[in-house]
């Protein structure tokens, strides 16, 4: 179930977060094995590994990977640039796989550490390429991610849901320093000073460019440290269902919510002890796993009203929609209008779910798995 080692040394390392994605797997990983990367890093004597998460999965997600990468190890042009494995890990949890691939999983010696969720696709041959290629001319930038696109984007015609989906991603990307939690990639070094909690919800991304931009909370924030890379794409679907919309936006709150909580912790450390920022909390998951779900429930018991889980909730989609140009801050108002009342109704929600001190509450992946048909690109 895996392509041979070769004996080039690794330049990236590919983590492939997956969680009974049988239905989308074989779609995402055709679209990455057609990417220039793996000829691109042979070309230089050097090699790129990929290494399939498969997390707690009950369905045939490891045997199609298997037997995707066996193919791969016989047809793909690149394959001198290749060595890829499947990874069975019996706990399911996103933040686990995500720390023991960068702890664990991932060569030694790599410098650059990508994760991507197991139902993307790169509708552009070079991205993987791009994205890298950014961080090795540009010393300053710790991370960097390309500009995911909605497959309705595409559309002739849109339904009014579609241009609503649309106009959020619009008022999302006036965000400076932006880090797509789908398909990033670091520098070894910031990646492996780095270790999420059990109970740290979605997204972590945020997290990551939060501690990227500050050089993990010890200088001021500085943005342009993570990029996303122009020219540089994967598609996936939205969300357009009510209820869909509604779920995943609580699963927002309740993840940014978990990682103020975080971050307020990590600025009560000493400097010296958030240079080592990986360590510590890897130290506290194995002295106390449930040291983090005690933070957020002393954080959820203050007594506040439901739309202060953390700063800005009532604020960040009208800051969006003040950076729009021209009349597009009027046609983009619907769009923030409805976003807002939506995030009031899922810091309800959020509020609620987090009270009720569920431990491990992200048990799975932070996504609801989609039963698409094949060919399909996923859902967001």
């Amino acid at each position: 179930m895996t392509i041979p080692r070769t004996d080039l040394p690794i330049a990236l390392s590919i983590g492939i977060m997956a969680w009974n994605e049988e239905v989308c797997i074989e779609v995402t990983l055709a679209s990455l094995f057609r990417q220039s990367i793996f000829a691109h890093l042979a070309a230089r004597n050097e090699c790129c590994e990929i290494v399939c998460l498969a997390n707690g999965c009950t369905d045939r997600t490891v045997k199609i990977a298997g037997d995707y990468f066996e193919r791969m190890a016989c047809e793909n042009p690149g394959r001198r640039g290749l060595d890829a494995r499947v990874a069975e890990i019996s706990e399911p949890g996103r933040n686990n796989a995500w720390n023991r691939f960068v702890h664990e999983y991932s060569a030694p010696g790599t410098r650059y550490i990508c994760l991507m969720d197991a139902d993307i696709v790169f509708d552009q041959e070079n991205t993987i390429e791009l994205v890298l290629g950014e961080l090795e001319r540009d010393p300053h930038l710790g991370g960097a991610s390309d500009c995911p696109r909605k497959s309705v984007a595409g559309k002739a015609r849109r339904s009014p849901r579609e241009r609503l989906s649309l106009a959020a991603s619009d008022m999302t990307e006036t965000i400076e320093g932006r880090l797509n939690g789908m398909f990033y990639v670091l520098r070894s070094g910031l990646a492996r000073n780095l270790y999420l909690p059990r109970d740290l919800g979605a997204p972590d991304d945020g997290f990551f460019k939060a501690a990227i931009c500050t050089d993990f909370f010890r200088e001021p924030t500085d943005p342009t440290k993570v990029v996303s890379v122009r020219g540089a794409s994967h598609s996936y679907e939205p969300y357009l269902a009510f209820g869909d919309v509604l779920n995943n936006q609580k699963r927002q709150m309740i993840g940014q919510t978990t990682v103020y909580v975080l971050i307020e912790y990590i600025k009560t450390l000493p400097e010296s002890r958030r240079a080592i920022l990986g360590e510590v909390i890897r130290g506290n998951e194995a002295r106390d796993p449930d040291w983090f779900k005690k933070l957020i429930d002393a954080h959820v018991a203050r007594p506040r009203a439901f739309w202060r889980l953390f700063p800005g909730i009532l604020t960040f989609r009208w800051k969006r929609l003040g950076k729009m140009k021209g009349v597009r801050r009027l046609t983009h108002f619907p769009a923030a209008a409805a976003g807002f009342a939506l995030t009031l109704v899922a810091c309800m929600q959020a509020t609620h779910f987090l009270r009720r001190g569920v431990s491990g509450f992200w048990p799975k992946t932070v996504r609801q798995v989609n039963p698409l048909a094949e060919g399909a690109i996923p859902r967001r």
